[in-house]
């Protein structure tokens, strides 16, 4: 029972001293959904007293706790989070499919026979941007788009193939970074044999797109000219209909003449039965002249 109780005392002791002195500060990154072991000291389990984490998450508002004493062990994070032990009996915490919710501070007080270690452990994530390219006309230039969005850090963009400039443009907002680069390209280049070539620390490859035309992206040269030939064609026509109306007008003119034919004084026509009774009445007349 004293040997308890003077172990139990060494511990608290041991661990008031840990908490005095500085802590050991280490900044450590890792990829999205991979496994992580994070290790305070080098102590093996066989040698360890006490262990305790004080984890303080991002995403929660309070801290949670996992810890070892004298073979007992305690754990209210319940988030997937264990303390496990390597083949060497070298005690570790355990965090499977690392995500957003186990970024944070991981604070290790341990106590082993001989000493005690205080350890502070910023962990970050790396997570891999999303990437894209395309060909847009600009200016009756044809430009080569590549943009890379994502947490930090920040990706690295080139290109297989230099053009006539090249500018990068670098946003940074609370949490994402967007970088864009534009690539205006030499007249006549052969776009297919362009690349991207985007590199990040999440990959163990480089990443390489080849921009296309946007669906349904029209540029801006092809309208252009499209416009310029539909009024040529409503140029042409009304030029046409217009030549066509003049050459009708001409036509009618030629054949219609010039002044109305005129018109005759036709002495009225009289009967025929009257006609005939005049003359008969002339010949009566003569015939009694002559009697």
């Amino acid at each position: 029972m004293r040997d308890m109780m003077w172990t139990y005392a060494t511990i608290l002791f041991l661990l008031s001293e840990a908490r005095s002195m500085n802590p050991v500060v280490r900044n450590v990154t890792f990829n999205l959904g991979s496994e992580v072991n994070l290790t305070c000291g080098n102590k093996t389990w066989t040698d360890m007293l006490y262990i305790v984490w004080n984890i303080d998450l991002h995403y929660r508002n309070r801290l949670c706790l996992i810890g070892f004493r004298n073979y007992d062990g305690r754990n209210t994070c319940k988030n997937g989070k264990s303390l496990r032990n390597t083949s060497s009996a070298q005690s570790y915490l355990r965090i499977q499919n690392f995500s957003e919710n186990d970024v944070g501070l991981y604070m290790c007080e341990s106590v082993y026979r001989g000493g005690a270690e205080n350890y502070e452990i910023h962990v970050g994530i790396t997570v891999p941007p999303n990437i894209s390219a395309w060909l847009e006309s600009k200016d009756n230039k044809m430009v080569a788009v590549c943009t890379a969005q994502g947490r930090k850090p920040a990706a690295n963009i080139s290109w297989s193939h230099m053009g006539n400039s090249s500018i990068v443009k670098t946003m940074i907002g609370s949490e994402d970074i967007f970088i864009e680069s534009r690539l205006e390209l030499l007249e006549g280049m052969d776009t297919e044999n362009l690349s991207c070539i985007i590199r990040h620390p999440f990959w163990k490859d480089e990443q390489i797109l080849v921009p296309k035309l946007k669906k349904g992206f029209v540029p801006w040269l092809y309208i252009l000219t499209v416009v310029v030939i539909i009024m040529l064609l409503a140029g042409v026509l009304f030029y046409a209909q217009k030549k066509l109306i003049t050459l009708r007008r001409c036509k009618q003119s030629e054949t219609s003449p010039s002044k109305s034919p005129p018109t005759e004084d036709m002495e009225e026509v009289e009967p025929y039965a009257s006609y005939v009774q005049r003359v008969n009445s002339i010949y009566n007349s003569s015939v009694e002249l002559f009697t």
